[in-house]
């Protein structure tokens, strides 16, 4: 099969776990991207009733949550004989998937060691960064909520070869973070090309109301 060569380059969404101990144990590349993305929004004021003057004064940026269902299917390298594929299936995918709500083994044997030498205090392991990545305009930090994995088809050793995964992801604003941590500015960014955006959009609503065109690039 061709492609026509004057088509655009696909992007493919991701997610991305940033790990310095292991920086590759959690990048999950869409296969396939998801049909829709869902997402909510609910304003953050600071108070629901008080004086008139106070009425539309903003706590900080919405809350956001994302829902997305990602497809992981294995039979495109079965059919190339991918060796990863035909031994593991899609368990590598599923797993890099999973590990982004894992704690660390090697944090979790370090707490237990703690524990048994005594140690009241123990430090809570923390989750991997993580970005939802769904084009150059949108590469949002995001803590995973939770999903479900469907696995629809197995291999004859009973590895998966076919999975549905529904996502639910918070979207983590500048408010979650001290001001030297990535996330802080990666969000100040997305909210940046937001408000240009918005005002591209303006622009164009009131040219077309006036029955004009406007070329802002």
């Amino acid at each position: 099969m061709t492609t026509f060569p004057g088509s655009p380059k696909l992007l493919k969404g991701a997610i991305v776990g940033f790990d310095l101990a292991n920086p590759l144990a959690s990048v999950i590349i869409f296969q396939y991207n998801p049909k829709e993305v869902r997402r909510q929004i609910q304003g953050e004021f600071s108070q629901e009733r008080g004086a008139p003057t106070e009425v539309l004064r903003l706590k900080g940026p919405p809350a956001e949550t994302i829902s997305l269902t990602i497809e992981i299917d294995a039979t495109d390298q079965l059919e190339k004989a991918d060796g990863i594929a035909g031994s593991m299936g899609i368990y590598p995918q599923l797993s890099a998937l999973e590990m982004l709500l894992y704690p660390k083994s090697s944090h979790v044997l370090l707490n237990s060691g703690l524990l048994a030498a005594g140690t009241i205090e123990m430090v809570p392991p923390e989750a991997p960064f993580t970005l939802f990545i769904w084009g150059i305009k949108r590469v949002l930090p995001v803590r995973i909520t939770g999903f479900t994995i469907t696995e629809q088809a197995f291999d004859p050793k009973l590895n998966p070869i076919r999975a549905s995964v529904p996502l639910s992801l918070k979207v983590l604003n500048y408010t979650d973070f001290p001001v030297t941590h990535p996330g802080f500015a990666l969000f100040m960014a997305h909210q940046v090309v937001k408000e240009a955006m918005a005002t591209v959009g303006s622009v164009n609503n009131l040219a077309a109301a006036a029955g004009t065109n406007v070329n802002l690039f």
